[in-house]
């Protein structure tokens, strides 16, 4: 197979992997930047479209695998943009420590709301059989800016069976190559909008029929606990703020109801990633009751 050889740090190819792999999350029209052969084939499974792949010299060996993988998916790769390069120049170009020699440039998948209350449309899997009758779940995260934190809560949400989740105005793009290394390709799989003002997502998920379920640190009188089994048991949006700042003013009133999780009073507070997890599990436990 005749590929083409990047030797120039200046490559346009180059560049865009670049900015891809080393950005703070793909502005609109830009490609997903994806590194390393289980997140590349995870991205071929979940049907995104890729637009390139660029393998170093250590990373040869994986492009056999690769491009079995690709042959199998619905988009595959196109052979003129698979591109080869030394292990210098990748290294440049990559966003972790140990680069592993595979990275792929994917188009943005296009979710909306819709999206996030139906769960991921992917008819032979297990997950999307398990979420069958069962009404909405989104995690709804909001100024938080810490990436690691943002993909935990979207792997958390995978992982507790959420439909989707939304990154609103201010939040870490779940895009980010941070973000999606913890998300561990739940990013790639679950539902996602981002961008949204808070405003605006409250006013989407109210007309959808979706209960607002506000997280806090500490809650001075909190929910009926059967008012919240309610909340959790139907469509529901549970949204989580930053350890500092928590929830903005127009979540606190919107919320139908409110959770707080208890802890010792020698902690502040929990990471936003770590509550948003328990909170998620406890709304699993509800759901499956």
């Amino acid at each position: 197979m005749t590929t083409e050889i990047i030797t120039s740090r200046d490559n346009k190819w180059l560049k865009s992997f670049r900015a891809a792999l080393q950005g703070i999350g793909p502005k609109e029209g830009d490609p997903v930047g994806i590194e390393g052969r289980k997140f590349v084939e995870d991205a071929l499974f979940s049907g995104l479209e890729a637009r390139a792949l660029l393998i170093s010299e250590s990373g040869e060996r994986e492009l056999a695998h690769v491009l079995e993988v690709a042959g199998k998916s619905d988009a595959g790769i196109p052979r003129s943009r698979i591109f080869r390069t030394t292990d210098k120049l990748f290294s440049g170009v990559s966003g972790t420590e140990t680069p592993q020699g595979v990275a792929a440039l994917f188009n943005q998948p296009v979710w909306g709301l819709e999206d996030t209350l139906r769960g991921p449309a992917r008819s032979n899997s297990v997950y999307t059989t398990a979420l069958e009758g069962k009404p909405p779940l989104i995690a709804v995260m909001t100024a938080i800016q810490d990436p690691g934190n943002v993909g935990t809560i979207v792997r958390s949400a995978e992982a507790f069976g959420a439909t989707g989740a939304i990154a609103t105005r201010g939040t870490a793009d779940p895009w980010s190559p941070k973000a999606f290394r913890a998300s561990a390709g739940s990013a790639l799989r679950l539902p996602l909008l981002r961008g949204l003002a808070v405003p605006v997502a409250l006013a989407q998920l109210r007309v959808s029929g979706v209960k607002i379920v506000a997280t806090s640190a500490k809650i001075s009188a909190p929910t009926d606990a059967n008012l919240l089994r309610e909340a959790l048991s139907g469509p529901a949006a549970i949204f989580v703020g930053s350890e500092g700042a928590g929830l903005p003013a127009e979540v606190e009133h919107a919320a139908d109801a409110r959770i707080a999780i208890p802890m010792s009073n020698l902690v502040e507070s929990l990471n936003a990633g770590v509550a948003a997890s328990i909170v998620l599990y406890e709304a699993a436990k509800v759901r499956a009751a």
